[in-house]
């Protein structure tokens, strides 16, 4: 059975860039039938935050992901504990006192001297005697997990095979002075007690797999499938934060996106598959593979997004659209069709309806007077459908000569004030003889 995860931090609301791997991770279950994680990476609790775990799971609703499960870590704290206990039997964890400070020096010699900046496993030598010299020095010790240093082959489900030579790495501080722990091993230890079978993220995370594969294999836990998708940048290639708000998928749906559009850019942008409107997600989930990321980058357009979320309007059909419209007193079917195809945003429909309902400022040029008052004589009598339309045009052209823009802009202007706007053969019998008759006079 396919169990993914998707494991934001609660430190902030997310935005689009991080809502990538929320929606991969989605689509990815969707299509398998499998089961979707929500993780809440919590163990700074310095950061994290009950309302930033309630704002990231208001944006997934949004896009109508619901977790099958949902776990905090600050709550699993004693299965981190087990493991760092095991690690520490098995000798792979081991205990460092020396500041940071000392650390500092440490990697600037290092580099004095030409040598990579790795941490020098001076700890592994300390006798029993110099740990309790430390510790009566007032010195805490971090943990570090020491690696095998060996090449780790993994292969990558976007990316193809890959090789990290954990030689060339310094063992990682798992465990801080305080006794909280950093990020490695609460996430091991929680795709292993979770069956986690396939673990989708950015590609930022490739250099820190060799490390888990490794603490894997120390626990004895199955070694999940690994995909590392490209990261959604902005328009200009800088990358993408929920510290500083950019793009934040509140701040999209308060701006009037739809949902939909959001996610199609979010998630398709950077593949093979083109970011044109699909129904819903879950006919994305029955097209794209992982195979279809590109190892580009994937650069977030906003005209793209501008195009894509107007163009979803376009083609919402009425039953789709109804329940929105119930609220603004809008049900109408033949309104909206005859007004969808003018929306930039859903909450369009509210001006544009005044159209139809009024009041409206008719545009009447002076010169255009004698014409108009024409087009009223020549009105045709009810009922109307959207022919009647091309029949009042075709009669007024046919007694005037007027044809194209000089014939067309002038009622269009007198019917609703404006030089753009829906088709006047879908909105005439909207309008009706009556509306028609008083705004032309």
């Amino acid at each position: 059975m396919t169990i993914v995860r998707y494991a934001p931090s609660p430190t902030g609301r997310l935005h689009l860039g991080n809502a990538r791997p929320a929606l991969l991770n989605w689509l990815f279950a969707q299509a398998r039938s499998g089961t979707y994680v929500l993780r809440f990476d919590d163990t700074d609790t310095i950061r994290s935050t009950e309302e930033s775990a309630r704002g990231i799971e208001a944006d997934l609703a949004w896009f109508g992901i619901v977790p099958t499960l949902k776990v905090h870590q600050s709550e699993r704290t004693a299965l981190y504990d087990a493991a760092r206990d095991r690690l520490i039997e098995a000798g792979r964890l081991y205990p460092c006192y020396e500041t940071e400070n000392e650390l500092d020096r440490k990697r600037m010699r290092a580099r004095a001297q030409g040598r990579p900046p790795i941490y020098d496993r001076a700890a592994l030598s300390l006798t029993e005697d110099q740990k309790r010299q430390c510790e009566a020095e007032g010195r805490k010790p971090h943990w570090r997990f020491k690696l095998d240093g060996k090449p780790v082959h993994f292969a990558d489900l976007i990316k193809g095979e890959q090789t990290v030579n954990t030689a060339s790495m310094s063992d990682p501080v798992l465990v801080r002075e305080d006794g909280s722990y950093l990020y490695t091993l609460p996430s091991v230890v929680d795709d292993i007690d979770l069956g986690i079978t396939h673990v989708i993220r950015g590609e930022d995370h490739v250099s820190n797999t060799g490390t888990q594969i490794e603490i894997f294999e120390a626990l004895g836990g199955a070694v999940p499938f690994f995909a590392h998708h490209n990261l959604l940048t902005g328009a200009e290639g800088e990358g993408l934060s929920k510290r500083t708000g950019s793009l934040s998928l509140s701040e999209l749906r308060a701006e009037g996106y739809e949902a939909l559009a959001v996610a199609i850019v979010a998630v398709l942008t950077g593949t093979s598959l083109p970011v044109e409107p699909y129904p819903d997600l879950g006919s994305i989930a029955r097209k794209l593979d992982l195979t279809m990321i590109s190892h580009g980058p994937a650069r977030y357009d906003p005209a793209e997004l501008e195009s894509l979320n107007a163009r979803i309007l376009h083609a919402m059909p009425y039953e789709v659209a109804r329940p929105r419209l119930e609220p603004l007193g809008l049900a109408s079917e033949p309104l909206w069709l005859a007004l969808r195809e003018n929306l930039a945003r859903f909450g369009d429909i509210v001006n544009l309806a005044r159209l139809v309902s009024g009041p409206i400022v008719p545009s009447i040029a002076p010169e255009d007077r004698e014409f108009i008052d024409l087009a009223r004589e020549n009105l045709p009598p009810e009922p109307w459908d959207q022919g009647t339309w091309a029949l009042w045009t075709g009669t007024l052209k046919e007694k005037t000569e007027r044809k194209g823009k000089a014939l067309f802009l002038p009622l269009r202007l007198a019917l609703t004030g404006r030089h753009d706007g829906p088709e006047l053969k879908s909105l005439l019998p909207l309008l009706g003889r009556k509306a028609c008759l008083d705004r032309l006079s």
